[in-house]
């Protein structure tokens, strides 16, 4: 099959793209410096002819509110026009466990904003949302520490691999559409802050961890279970212990 991953180049697109390659499948990776550029339009008819997958694993420059809905929007636009035409037999976009929870914060409701774009297009799709990443806790450090201690909430966490998010995007891609929501997430829930003393521990960073039940990630006010499957989910297989092992 033919196989367009937008944002190929990235953490997870990278990988998406080398998987389906390696099992055989035309791969076309979408993005700016390839000559597609999913916000102008530029390249995608020629980068769909023939396409049967389209995998939209596209991120904003900025997390910032205006920044990201701005992208979404007219990214997510021009992808459905141009799939419709093409005939594209299912899209798949990565999003974020909880987005439709907290459309308060900006970033969520432009997420929101790129599932629903799909959704409403008639193009066979389905939406995988994701819980955070294993890789995404040294961002989590850098942003809510110092030099000497972090302040971490007690919120519930349930973070999930980056090769297992890879891993499931290609199967899921490989099935049925399923024109509904699928999500993600790691084998272990427990407190943001036990995930969080174990990288410190592991890495053997003096920081002192500083736990507070305020019900906050990077600054936003959030629902308590706003960052784990509330229902069913589609386990990852890398435990977290295994990956601090292993990186």
């Amino acid at each position: 099959m033919k196989i367009l991953v937008v944002g190929g180049t990235g953490l997870i697109g990278k990988d998406v793209s080398r998987k389906l390659a390696e099992a055989g499948h035309e791969v076309i990776i979408g993005s700016p410096s390839k000559g597609i550029n999913i916000v102008s339009g530029e390249g995608l008819a020629n980068a769909l002819v023939g396409t049967d997958i389209v995998i939209d694993l596209s991120n904003s420059s900025s997390p910032d509110d205006e920044t990201a809905l701005n992208f979404f929007r007219a990214a997510g636009k021009n992808l459905a026009a141009y799939e419709k035409k093409a005939g594209v037999k299912h899209h798949l976009v990565l999003s974020i466990v909880g987005t439709d929870r907290a459309t308060y914060i900006g970033y969520l409701q432009a997420k929101k904003d790129q599932e629903d774009n799909i959704k409403d297009s008639g193009i066979p799709y389905t939406v995988i949302r994701s819980t955070q990443f294993h890789e995404h806790i040294t961002t989590l450090i850098a942003v809510q520490g110092n030099e000497t201690e972090v302040h971490i909430s007690t919120v519930d966490y349930q973070p999930i691999a980056a090769a297992d998010v890879v891993e499931l995007i290609v199967k899921l891609a490989l099935e049925e559409p399923k024109n509904g929501t699928v999500e993600i997430a790691g084998s272990e829930r427990a407190p943001m802050t036990d995930f969080v003393q174990r990288y410190l521990d592991h890495k053997g960073d003096s920081k002192i961890l500083i736990a507070n039940d305020d019900n906050k990630y990077m600054f936003f006010d959030i629902p308590k279970d706003l960052l784990v499957p509330l229902g069913e989910f589609r386990a990852g297989s890398i435990a977290f212990d295994d990956w601090l092992k292993a990186n």
